[in-house]
């Protein structure tokens, strides 16, 4: 009778489970985590989830002189320059045919164009359908572009992103006033923003210079200029405070120590020992494109 019982029941544990019917208050186990990828290899898998819109950011090679340098990455904790990224990435998959432009602004280092234009033309080539436009006037501060005129010459333009680099002349001046420096960037901004709601900007610091002295008798003499530093402070703190992205040019290429010394030693600076060599502002073209495809990856991988 027992050995009945016990073979009627193990007919109805194999009847219900080949009907599929619950065993318990446990839900079923699926077979695999992921049925669709299932019979994927792990090649398979690793080429699946590779991004199509991310780009590969080269390798800035730096002279053997420069010493103490930072990661090169811009800043931009808020997501300022999310509208640019995503028109940069519309345009690389296909989905956009829409020019899309750069217009660089600033003092002599712009002016000479070998900086700008060599960032420029490298996101050319990765982008395809983009223009960048420099914009420079020698010995220019914010302060010079704070007129109508200047502004309705960058607004025609058109930019999608706007990059303003300014710092070394206001540096310059032995009376500098960081509070007036701070105004003239506000003003030049503000009549910007007024002229071209929601183009995003970006400011650089400078890369460093030097001040000269001529003392009676004797030849001229270069000591390293103490308020490029203090510029660079207030550039940064103004961009955080109001909203815009920054690349500090001047802390990662080694900061107060040794931006400066880094170009003098590895000879990329012109004798004046404010401007640099063509070599210079290529390389620092080089590098302000490297930190933007950093960026560009990081807002697509996001």
């Amino acid at each position: 009778m027992k050995k009945s019982r016990i073979w009627r029941f193990c007919l109805l544990f194999l009847f219900l489970g080949l009907t599929g019917a619950p065993l318990g208050a446990q839900d079923k186990v699926p077979e695999t985590l992921c049925p669709q990828l299932a019979a994927a290899d792990c090649d398979t898998l690793l080429t699946c989830r590779q991004r199509t819109d991310t780009v590969p950011v080269p390798l800035v090679t730096l002279p053997p002189a420069f010493r103490e340098v930072r990661e090169n990455c811009l800043t931009d904790s808020i997501g300022v320059l999310n509208a640019f990224w995503e028109k940069l990435r519309l345009l690389r998959l296909g989905v956009s045919v829409d020019t899309v432009r750069i217009v660089h602004v600033g003092d002599s280092h712009i002016r000479g164009h070998i900086f700008p234009r060599t960032a420029g033309e490298l996101m050319q080539r990765v982008f395809g359908a983009l223009t960048s436009t420099d914009v420079g006037i020698n010995g220019a501060f914010c302060v010079t572009f704070t007129r109508p005129d200047r502004v309705e010459e960058i607004a025609a333009l058109h930019p999608d992103l706007l990059i303003l680099s300014f710092g070394t002349n206001e540096s310059h001046n032995r009376r500098y006033n960081a509070l007036l420096h701070r105004r003239q960037m506000d003003d030049l901004v503000r009549m910007l923003r007024d002229r071209m709601p929601g183009v995003p900007m970006l400011m650089t610091t400078p890369p460093g210079s030097y001040e000269s002295f001529r003392q009676r008798r004797r030849k001229q003499t270069y000591k390293l200029n103490p308020r490029t530093a203090v510029a660079v402070q207030e550039i940064l703190r103004y961009a955080d405070e109001n909203g815009l992205a920054v690349w500090d040019m001047y802390g990662i290429l080694g900061g107060m120590r040794r931006a400066c010394l880094n170009w003098q030693e590895a000879g990329l600076m012109r004798p004046d020992h404010v401007h640099y060599m063509p070599e210079g502002y290529r390389l620092q073209g080089e590098l302000l494109f490297q930190a933007l495809l950093k960026a560009y990856n990081d807002y697509v991988e996001y």
